[in-house]
């Protein structure tokens, strides 16, 4: 199975579709590039991250540039470091918030964004190629360095980016076993928060294992028995996070976007009127932004998608429901921490507690069915599936939306309704699901 560049990397699993030969290739490819390269490698918790790490350490430096390796951190800490202390290229390793199993690599440029299409078909096709790049030899050959200080210059750029003090919030976050275990622990001490922390505890086998940004249930229900102002649960690699209020309700991407969005406008400081979402965005979100008068921008699902229509507009904020948010006057790509310390100044200066900042946003129940199918575009372009979905969006009319969409890397329509009850949403998807697999007979 070859290699898929989707929206996030590389990604499969660990010693089958994504394996020690492939990672020793990339390594090789992007060293090759030009001489004597600075090239820095991170990685999660999980119990491949490791192997991989030592793999594409090695394809580096035999092809003659510097591994620079920060072993475990997160996405964002990796991707400030690549773009503020002058390295050629990061390499992410993690599959973000997947099962330990599977694993990743994300490959960063110099300028803190995700490689471009173009150098990852060459990356693609040298992988599977049986060209073998040349060897460095003597003193050509590549130093393997400890850059461990490198945290410790990501830690002192947030602690500049918000002086605060937090010695009044009581805060539990959720690590989710994945690379926020050790930073986030050091970050919010810092600010003397009264700070309870879970799921720290990586054994390389449970990142993510019903815990974090993707189990959020489990925190939501620790909040609201404990007495915590607000709770964070992050995914495995921590460029994700969702936020608990003082209730127990659960805050969202597209909360977090309308709670940052609004007081962004408020201040006089959301450039250009409008944020940066994507079609997934609950309909709630578009209806509050209009009563508002904020504007937005909806692009395809991706981050990198939200983050290019951020850089062509000079948007300043932007995101995804699944707690991917991205400032772009601070970072080039979401940082759940740093996206935690915002709601948290966010807080402190309006003297406003989460739930006010967020519980007037009506979020619309829904229901994504994926559909496996032969041949996803023969049947996203077949008049009978627009016919029954402009029918169904028809009835719901302004009280409900219709998403019906290609996956971008699996053989699936995704069927998305979201309307005033889930029960509509059920019978709505599933009224869409059955002309689906009717084409597709």
């Amino acid at each position: 199975m070859q290699a898929h560049f989707g929206t996030d990397g590389i990604r499969g699993r660990a010693n089958e579709n994504l394996t020690v030969d492939m990672a020793y290739r990339i390594g090789q490819f992007l060293s090759s590039m030009k001489k004597k390269q600075k090239i820095l490698i991170g990685r999660d918790t999980r119990l491949s991250s490791g192997m991989l790490q030592a793999a594409l350490a090695s394809g580096i430096t035999a092809c003659g540039s510097d591994a620079y390796l920060l072993e475990v951190c997160s996405t964002p800490s990796l991707v400030y470091l690549v773009r503020n202390e002058k390295f050629d290229f990061g390499i992410m390793i993690t599959a973000s918030h997947n099962p330990f199993y599977d694993n990743g690599i994300k490959i960063i440029s110099s300028s803190g964004s995700k490689i471009d299409s173009q150098l990852e078909e060459k990356i693609e096709d040298y992988i599977y190629s049986d060209q073998q790049l040349p060897l460095a030899i003597a003193n050509d050959i590549g130093k393997l360095v400890n850059y461990h200080q490198g945290l410790q210059i990501y830690y002192d750029y947030l602690y500049k980016e918000f002086p605060m003090d937090l010695s009044d919030f009581s805060i539990i976050v959720d690590c989710a076993n994945g690379s926020t275990s050790e930073i986030a622990p050091i970050v919010f001490k810092h600010f003397n928060s009264k700070l309870t922390v879970i799921d720290n505890q990586p054994d390389g086998l449970n990142i993510n294992k019903d815990c974090g940004s993707t189990h959020i249930e489990r925190l939501a229900e620790i909040v609201k028995k404990g007495n915590y102002d607000v709770g964070f649960g992050y995914d495995g690699d921590g460029d994700r996070v969702i936020a608990v209020a003082k209730d127990g309700q659960i805050v969202d991407g597209d909360k977090i976007l309308y709670c940052c969005g609004k007081y962004l406008k408020d201040k006089g400081q959301l450039r250009n009127g409008k944020i940066v979402t994507t079609v997934m965005a609950n309909l709630g979100l578009f209806k509050k932004l209009d009563e508002y008068d904020i504007g937005y921008e909806k692009t395809a699902v991706g981050d990198k998608y939200v983050y290019k229509c951020m850089m062509e507009n000079g948007y300043v904020v932007g995101g995804e429901q699944s707690g991917h948010i991205i400032f772009s006057d601070h970072a080039t790509t979401g940082d759940g921490l740093l996206t935690s310390l915002v709601l948290l100044s966010i807080m402190i200066e309006t003297k406003k507690s989460l739930n006010q900042l967020t519980d007037d946003l009506f979020v619309y129940p829904q229901v994504l069915i994926n559909v496996n199918v032969k041949d996803k575009n023969t049947v996203l372009s077949d008049e009978r599936l627009k016919e029954i979905s402009q029918q169904v969006q028809e009835q719901l009319s302004d009280n409900g939306r219709v998403l019906v969409r290609a996956s971008g890397t699996e053989s699936l329509i995704r069927v998305m309704i979201e309307a005033d009850s889930k029960a509509n949403c059920q019978k709505y998807a599933e009224m869409i699901v059955d002309v689906v697999k009717q084409i597709d007979a």
